[in-house]
């Protein structure tokens, strides 16, 4: 899993948070799981699908194996979680939470 994200990959770098759902065309739980993480957008906080097909380059510079995968990354591009496989979305908005939350969180 990477630990830091160049914001200039991806949509709004300018928001404090950044919601990154890596899938891929053939992925069977990935639409599932982009619908559950799209409830997260607002004002400060942008969720973006980056399907393989269409962005693979992207997929592989940060080293993203498998599909699909959920990275939260703050404003700065540094990681602060990072999950893998199917996410319900209790554990979505438990994680966007715990990172919002942490002492060394930037303030928005």
């Amino acid at each position: 899993m990477p630990v830091q994200v160049d914001r200039a990959d991806f949509a709004r770098p300018d928001a404090p948070w950044l919601v990154v759902v890596f899938t891929s065309a053939t992925c069977q739980t990935c639409a599932k799981v982009v619908s559950t993480a799209a409830v997260l957008t607002s004002a400060e906080v942008v969720v973006e699908e980056v399907e393989y097909g269409a962005r693979g380059d992207v997929q592989r510079r940060y080293g993203i194996e498998a599909v699909p995968t959920v990275v939260i990354a703050d404003a700065a591009g540094v990681v602060r979680t990072s999950i893998q496989g199917p996410v319900n979305a209790s554990d979505l908005w438990a994680a966007m939470a715990t990172v919002r939350a942490a002492p060394d969180a930037p303030e928005v």
